[in-house]
């Protein structure tokens, strides 16, 4: 599983050094990584060879010709680039993914469980305070829903 965070610096043309516990996860057919741009946020989201079948799976279970199809097909496989590691473990992030989400210098590299994202610093700050809003609002909402149930078990 991809974990953690880190804070990489992208040098002038535009390699970031992926860290060594993603790089031994996306072990496969090559040595690198998929990236295209996120559906669910303004980032670039990556993985291995698992995250490429993953969505490509869920791609082919819509009929052709599908609306939604075609918008996964152009997001996801149409922004695909695939970046191999050099001898240094980085890869080089595609120009245009880079200037869609405005990585020039420091980003975090998230890890999501099977895939991971690359969100600018200042970025990923803003929406992981976001998130854990969100998170202990839900888990809020949960615990009440169990206590809930519980209770009414209990009569």
């Amino acid at each position: 599983m991809f974990l953690s965070t880190f804070e990489k610096q992208l040098d002038a043309k535009r390699r970031i050094v992926v860290p060594q516990e993603f790089r031994a996860l996306v072990s496969g057919p090559f040595d690198g990584v998929f990236c295209f741009p996120s559906i669910e946020a303004d980032c670039i989201e990556g993985g291995g060879q698992a995250l490429f079948d993953r969505y490509l799976g869920v791609i082919e279970e819509l009929p052709f010709g599908d609306p939604v199809r075609s918008a996964l097909e152009t997001s996801v496989l149409g922004g695909m680039a695939k970046m191999s590691f050099d001898t240094a473990g980085r890869i080089t992030l595609p120009e245009h993914l880079c200037d869609m989400f405005g990585l020039t210098d420091w980003v975090a590299v998230v890890g999501l469980g099977d895939r991971f994202q690359i969100w600018t610093r200042e970025a990923f700050q803003a929406h992981r305070a976001a998130q854990r809003e969100l998170a202990r609002e839900g888990l809020a909402q949960l615990r009440a829903q169990q206590r809930a149930a519980r209770l009414g078990a209990a009569q």
